[in-house]
Parts: C-alpha cells; structure tokens; sequence
C-alpha cells in the first residue's frame, strides 16, 4: 500500500495498524508544514531524535523537501520509504520515522537503543587460559566481536529477517575465498524458506537447518564464544548468529569437535592429547559401565574377578530388586536429582544436590534398597558424562538403550547394539561431510589435529574434512623458518 501526500490519512492507517500506548506519534511543525514523528519508546534513543531531527526541523527556515533531510538531519542511518508496510516495519525494528505534509514519502532514521547483557565469560564455555568474551543477546554487539578478532574485508555478513511476527534478524557470516559458497548459497535459501510464527533463539533455526530431522545426535555445531566461531570459519565452515541468541551455530558439524576444547589450542599439544584421550576414554566408560555391570551380574559372571564377585555379592545381599530394576531405579533418581538442580533456583539447586546426592544416596545405600557398587557406578557414570558436555543428552539416552539392551540380552546383545550405533555413525552425512571424519572416512591430513593434537607449524592446511577453496593456512616460508 503506498503512502499518500495527506498526511492525516497517512497517520490514520499508522495509528489503525501500529497504534499502541508504547507507539508515539509526535506533531510538529516544520516552516508552516504538519509533520510528525512516529517511533517505538522504549527501543528508540528519544533524546537524539529531539537533537538531530527535531530541532533542526523546527528551525527550518526554508521549504520542506527530501534534499533538505539530507542537508540537516545527521543521523548515520537514512532511508527513504514509499510504502506502508515497509515503514511499519522500520518503526517496529526500533527506527524513526518521519511523515511531512504534501511528501508523499516516509523518512527513517536509525536512532536504536536496546538494553542489552554486558560481554562477559559464557558459563559453557570456561577457559583457564585464553580469551574469556562471550556472544550476548544482541546481534550488531556479536558482530562487532568477530570483526575485532577479523580485521579483514573477506569476512562476509548476509543479513536476513526471519519470524513473522518476531522479524528476527539473523545474518550468515563466513569468510569469502575459503568458504564453499555452495554451502553458504544452500544455507541462505534454506533460512529464507523459514516461515514460522517468530524465531526466538538460534534453536529455533537449528531445527530447519538439519538434514535428518529424527537423529538423536546433533547435526549443528555451536558456540558461545567469537575467538571459536573465529576459529571454526576460518577453516571453511559457515556460521548463523541469531538476534536475541548467544550461541551462533556452525555448518558443517563433526562429532569430533565436542571432544576438542578451547584450552586445547591455548595450552601445549601434550596436555591437550591427554585431555582428549581422557574425554574420550570418559564418555566411553559413562555410556557402557553401567550396562557392563548389569550384564555381567546377571549374564556373565566369570567375567568379573573373584575379589570383587565376593564384594558385590556381600553388598546386594537383602536388596529386594533385581540388578536390572536397581539400576534402573539409581539412574532414574539420578537424572531427577539433575533435572531439578537445573530448573530450580541456582543456590537452592546446590542444596538439593548436596542433599539429595549424600542424604538421599547415603539413606538408600543403609535402608537396603540399592547396593553401594550401583550408587557408586552410575554417580561415576553420570560425572563421566559430562567430561563432553555438549554431548550429554545424546549420550545419557544412549546409555539407557545400553542398560535397556545388557540387562536383557547381555554382552552379546551389548555388543550388536554397539555395531550398530557405529554403522549408523560412520554412515551419517550432514551437508556432505561425514559426521565421524577424519576417521571414517579416514582423511589422513586432518588427523593431526583428532585425538591427536600436533604443533601448530604440522597443521599448515586446513581440513579437508570440510569443504573449502583455499587450504593453505600457514605459508611455506613460515613453516621453513619455524623448523
């Protein structure tokens, strides 16, 4: 619908659709001519509109016409609008407009001011060593932090609008001569196939970017820290950073990138390779100890030493469940005692761990109804678990499928659900990237940087893993001079 030269009836259909309590519409007078400023309250910095729209304006001594707009108005953002829709959706984003009698023509004015979180350490992402800012909530301070850390003119933003009624503004960032603009191609068509009711937070768009839309494990990488997304982009990947949302998401994802941790790349390559054995050989014993001992106590016996035959057998005499049913029951008062540390306040959430972790396991243990062998083993499994805490959900199901599978069938049914777990992972893509690479498939040049983490002047190509145009990371010269 196109704005009319009358302004009253410009300002009828503005007050019909937008008109709300938080919606002002302030009537002034510029050289004789009826004008008015329409702006959202609370989104919009009141005072430089009255400084550099307002008095100007009201101290025009000549004609109102758009070249004078742009002689005397010295806000950084100017834009001029001939619809009703296009500037209702300019004031709604937290701009200014301007209507004048006889124009028949809107004017904007980029005058923002949101109250947003100050830049602080991300409670996910801890480091002892290394950087400690953090993404907020608001989407120009996210940008601004990856152009602090890259300072270059190929570090490309694609803006979009995504949400119906959210008008959420999302922007792909990548870094242009190394990502695969197919990717970066495919991702904007697939957010701007979005239609949804509003996109409150970057998962809303996880949810639409995934290729396989039941797989329990992830198929986007995230974040909550620049000097990572940095890091990630730099390889090829593609990242979305969402309004309102500190996490920004990355594309490809590698199962193998939850396993790697910040402190990796800021501390030496020898603790960084036992951190990674260690999470790996954690995650392991979380997901298959729990199921191991059920089978065994129920299935296979002789695979447990005498010494601790006789030790569990002790502890479970007069447990009135069977070692399937106690486990079951342990893992389940476990996960409550983590649901509700979670959701409820944070410093009654440390009572009701310290309680119910001690107390309660330490009342259950005493009255008989579980066995100390079965708290000890599944609280282990538990902090095992969250070594890869990224991962935590998917593999905290995992582990019931395998508890499920070793309490009835036993090792040999533990063992053909392991197969298959690894056939469907080493089987899984995600934007044509293999989510186990660079080990399945094998892709020798990425191992140096896997479980393995090698010297930096090793690592002088980027992954082939991800797809990207340009592999040379660290020159030729730099790496002859470093040896």
């Amino acid at each position: 619908m196109e704005l009319e030269k009358n302004l009253g009836d410009n300002l009828a259909v503005l007050k019909k659709k937008i008109g709300s309590d938080d919606v002002s519409f302030m009537e002034f007078k510029i050289h004789g001519k009826n004008a008015v400023l329409v702006f959202v309250n609370d989104i919009v910095n009141k005072e430089a509109a009255g400084e550099l729209i307002l008095r100007p304006l009201s101290e025009l001594e000549c004609d109102f016409s758009p070249q004078v707009v742009a002689n005397n108005i010295f806000s950084p953002e100017k834009k001029e609008v001939l619809t009703v829709e296009e500037t209702i959706d300019e004031i709604m984003t937290g701009n200014v407009c301007l209507l004048v009698d006889g124009t028949a023509e809107s004017f904007l004015f980029g005058l923002r001011k949101f109250e947003k979180r100050a830049i602080a350490e991300p409670p996910t992402s801890t480091v002892i060593k290394g950087p400690r800012e953090g993404f907020v909530e608001s989407l120009p301070v996210n940008i601004s932090l990856m152009r602090r850390r890259l300072k270059t003119p190929h570090l490309k933003f694609v803006n979009m609008v995504v949400g119906r009624y959210s008008k959420t503004p999302v922007a792909l960032c990548y870094i242009d001569g190394i990502a695969d603009k197919k990717l970066v191609a495919l991702l904007k068509k697939k957010i701007s196939a979005i239609d949804i009711d509003a996109v409150l937070d970057s998962s809303y768009v996880t949810k639409f970017l995934g290729e396989h839309e039941t797989s329990l494990f992830k198929q986007i990488g995230n974040t909550e820290k620049p000097d990572i997304l940095a890091a990630k982009i730099l390889e090829g990947r593609v990242a979305v950073i969402v309004d309102g949302s500190p996490i920004a998401l990355t594309v490809p994802y590698l199962l193998l990138e939850d396993f790697q941790s910040p402190s990796d790349y800021y501390g030496s390559s020898y603790s960084a390779i036992f951190a990674r054995l260690l999470r790996l050989f954690a995650v392991t014993l979380s997901i298959y100890l729990p199921a191991f001992f059920v089978s065994a106590e129920l299935f296979h016996l002789q695979l447990l030493p005498l010494s601790f035959l006789l030790t569990i057998a002790s502890s479970i005499k007069g447990i009135p469940l069977s070692p399937s049913y106690e486990m079951f029951f342990t893992l389940a008062i476990f996960e409550i005692l983590n649901e509700a540390s979670v959701r409820m306040p944070k410093y009654v959430g440390m009572v009701v761990s310290i309680v119910g972790g001690l107390v309660l396991g330490e009342t259950a243990v005493a009255a008989g109804i579980i066995s100390a062998p079965t708290l000890m083993i599944i609280a282990f499994s538990g902090i095992c678990l969250y070594t890869v805490p990224e991962l935590e959900q998917a593999f905290s199901i995992i582990r019931l499928i395998f508890l499920i599978v070793g309490g009835s069938v036993g090792l040999y049914g533990l063992i053909v659900a392991s197969v298959c777990l690894f056939i469907y992972l080493v089987s899984f893509e995600n934007y044509s990237t293999p989510l186990m690479a660079p080990f399945a498939p094998i892709v020798k040049e990425d191992l140096k940087d896997g479980i393995y983490k090698g010297f930096l002047s090793q690592q002088q190509k980027r992954p082939y893993s991800i797809k990207n145009i340009n592999r040379n990371r660290i020159s030729d010269k730099c790496v002859k001079e470093h040896e």
